[in-house]
């Protein structure tokens, strides 16, 4: 059994997996993370394998705290990803959004693919029906929206994620509603629209904290599935245990 962990920029989540099957799933704080991790490896005495994927400071030093018993993989770049990365800055491609493109060839094999992360950023990221990954787009998520208009205003309000009631917002909060949340559906269903206008072999996969909030929304067939960053995850190291 696998123990997968994704230390985001506001959350780590933890995933333990039987072959390709999701077993449990946690959403630990930073501030006990490592007590959490030893609680769930208690739970699940036949785990044999770490694996961590980290866009934050935390890195392999902060788990000296194992002992022997785990092999740790720190997902890195040197790892063998199934694609061609034609990124111009492939250095500069964040570790996550490699892993998605990865899940989502090894997923949804031979056509184009359109993964949306929808977390603290948005981003986008197409890799095409013969597996170049060619790029994408990065763009503020639903709560730093919020956040902006409060830091870089002197009277608007900070509120948090709320459906709005309508398109035309008929009070401060409702326009703020409408702004953040209508504003990025049309944004992502624009997206949508230009990556598959000319492509008929096409699958948009929507995934992170906010997607089954989003999904509803969405006009497009969407592939909507909240953990899919653990099971690429999971994925990749199999992947490259196979290689």
């Amino acid at each position: 059994m696998n123990l997968i962990i994704d230390i985001g920029n506001t959350k780590i989540k933890a995933a333990v997996f039987e072959q390709d099957t999701l077993k449990s799933k946690e959403i630990i704080n930073y501030d006990n993370w490592q007590k959490s991790i030893e609680s769930i490896l208690k739970k699940n005495t036949t785990i044999q394998n770490i694996v961590v994927s980290s866009v934050s400071k935390i890195g392999k030093d902060s788990f000296l705290f194992l002992n022997s018993n785990y092999k740790l993989f720190f997902v890195s770049r040197e790892m063998n990803f199934p694609f061609t990365n034609q990124y111009e800055t492939p250095t500069t491609l964040g570790i996550d959004r490699m892993v998605l493109a990865s899940g989502a060839v090894l997923r949804f094999p031979n056509t184009n693919r359109l993964v949306i992360d929808a977390g603290t950023c948005v981003t986008y990221d197409y890799i095409d029906e013969n597996d170049n990954y060619l790029g994408g787009a990065i763009s503020p998520g639903i709560r730093l929206r919020y956040e902006a208009l409060n830091n870089y205003t002197a009277k608007l309000p900070l509120l948090t994620k709320e459906e709005p009631q309508k398109t035309v917002g008929n009070s401060t909060h409702q326009s703020i509603h409408s702004g953040v949340i209508n504003g990025l559906t049309f944004e992502i269903e624009g997206f949508i629209n230009n990556y598959s206008e000319n492509q008929k072999n096409f699958i948009i996969i929507l995934t992170g904290g906010d997607a089954d909030f989003l999904a509803k929304r969405l006009k497009n067939t969407i592939f909507a599935n909240s953990n899919f960053l653990l099971e690429s995850l999971n994925q990749t190291f199999q992947y490259n245990q196979n290689d």
